[in-house]
């Protein structure tokens, strides 16, 4: 009885300080892949944070999908790469803007992410043959420790 009634109160203080989205995630993340076909790209996301589809990005082929309340999104997408240019090189044609917070950047696949607007963005291109394969997440900086396994998640299983 005392465990029903704390986790009550955990969910109505939930409710008055705005930590319900927080709580979304301590169940299980129901993951697929997903796929485009035209390029090879895929990468494993979680469909039961992301369950709307808001179709095809801007400037590449792919997918975008938000969170049912549009604090989140993922973009899946190949962004033309025609001179086959290096990461490094695909990046800083990009111009990327300043005030990044991490970078890392190989042969074969740059990430980006910093903070904008209360947000974190993170960017994951990997190199593909005339393609810069890509996702890029956008999630609310005070969550971050509930997003950073998925975001990991989400970016090692890029392939493409």
């Amino acid at each position: 009885m005392h465990a029903q009634r704390l986790f009550a109160a955990i969910i109505i203080l939930g409710f008055i300080f705005g930590f319900v989205p927080a709580l979304a995630f301590a169940g299980a993340i129901e993951w697929r892949r997903y796929a485009i076909p035209s390029t090879g790209t895929s990468v494993e996301m979680p469909v039961s944070i992301f369950t709307r589809d808001a179709g095809p990005p801007e400037g590449g082929t792919g997918r975008r999908f938000f969170r049912e309340d549009d604090r989140a999104d993922l973009t899946v997408q190949s962004v033309p790469n025609p001179e086959n240019d290096s990461p490094a090189t695909f990046l800083a044609k990009r111009r990327p803007p300043a005030g990044i917070i991490y970078k890392r950047i190989t042969p074969d696949f740059f990430v980006v992410s910093s903070i904008r607007n209360d947000r974190i963005w993170y960017n994951r291109c990997n190199r593909g043959n005339g393609t810069m394969n890509c996702v890029l997440i956008n999630y609310p900086a005070a969550e971050k420790r509930q997003w950073d396994a998925v975001v990991t998640r989400i970016s090692h299983t890029l392939r493409g």
